[in-house]
């Protein structure tokens, strides 16, 4: 089975990146917490955003070629669960 790309996120990734290097130069320069706290937030929010982008993918290639084979059906299902309860 072919594995989907993923680098289309990788410019997305690059920005949090960014993001990550804005907050440590943030408590060098000891700002203001509120402040810190929004850009953790923006930081955790583009995450979820990637994470969400990745998996939609995931369930649209991987998932969708594994239903062709029957056996492989259960074991997607439960790659997906167990992703989900962490």
């Amino acid at each position: 089975m072919k594995h989907a790309t993923h680098k289309d996120q990788l410019i997305n990734l690059k920005k949090i990146e960014g993001q990550v290097r804005g907050l440590q130069a943030m408590i060098e320069e000891e700002k203001y917490c509120v402040d810190i706290l929004n850009q953790v937030k923006a930081v955790k929010n583009a995450l979820v955003s990637v994470e969400g982008k990745i998996l939609k993918t995931h369930l649209r290639a991987c998932i969708r070629d594994s239903l062709a084979e029957e056996n492989l059906v259960d074991s997607k299902i439960e790659e997906i669960v167990n992703l989900l309860k962490r």
